[in-house]
């Protein structure tokens, strides 16, 4: 129904913004993230999605359109609903998500408040196609994230490249190390080590 709301934050709240546009005020349930992105009297653009039930009709809206999408994408796993999404997404950045995803780490998500052990391999296990498919649209232009199965090389590769490292400083660092037998989460440490040099 909406695509985005554009106008003055009004009033801010734990998981709440409050856009007025031409006079009207619209509640957006929103991540900390989102909230940390924007200050009370200056123009902002919410990219929202509304959610309707019986007996509810709420709009939940993002300063980024990339984490609009991670949230659309976690509110299609079976069990996991806005506020479990917008919880997930106030305890971990859209990169983050799609790193722990493709790694299949279910630390960055257990931080998030109500998401438990069942919850968090839900998520990974019913979004790890979807990250390894899709290209995932981001603030900065186009980070893509395809996974090819079962090669623990090109999955570090794709969640180093998540991370905004480039793919040419990732295979320079990994090249110059012996990375056979590892598995995704030691290449990506160990990469890392070598990135941060």
């Amino acid at each position: 129904m909406f695509y985005y709301i554009s106008g003055e934050l009004a009033h801010v709240e734990a998981n709440l913004a409050v856009i007025d546009a031409h006079g009207v005020g619209y509640a957006c349930h929103t991540s900390l993230a989102s909230l940390a992105m924007v200050s009370v009297g200056e123009k902002v653009k919410f990219y929202t999605y509304l959610h309707v039930r019986e007996d509810v009709m709420d709009l939940y809206g993002f300063a980024d359109l990339n984490e609009l999408n991670f949230f659309k994408m976690l509110i299609s796993v079976s069990g996991v609903g806005p506020k479990a999404a917008l919880s997930i997404l106030s305890a971990v950045t859209p990169d983050q998500l799609a790193l722990a995803i493709a790694t299949e780490d279910e630390k960055p998500l257990l931080a998030a408040s109500g998401v438990g052990k069942k919850m968090a391999q839900k998520v990974i296990l019913e979004l790890r196609d979807k990250v390894a498919k899709d290209t995932i649209p981001t603030a900065k232009g186009v980070s893509s994230v395809k996974i090819a199965a079962n090669d623990n090389y090109s999955e570090a590769v794709a969640a180093l490249v998540a991370l905004g490292y480039s793919r040419g400083e990732v295979d320079t660092v990994l090249r110059s190390m012996d990375i056979s037998g590892l598995s995704t989460e030691d290449i990506i440490k160990k990469a890392l080590f070598g990135l941060m040099r």
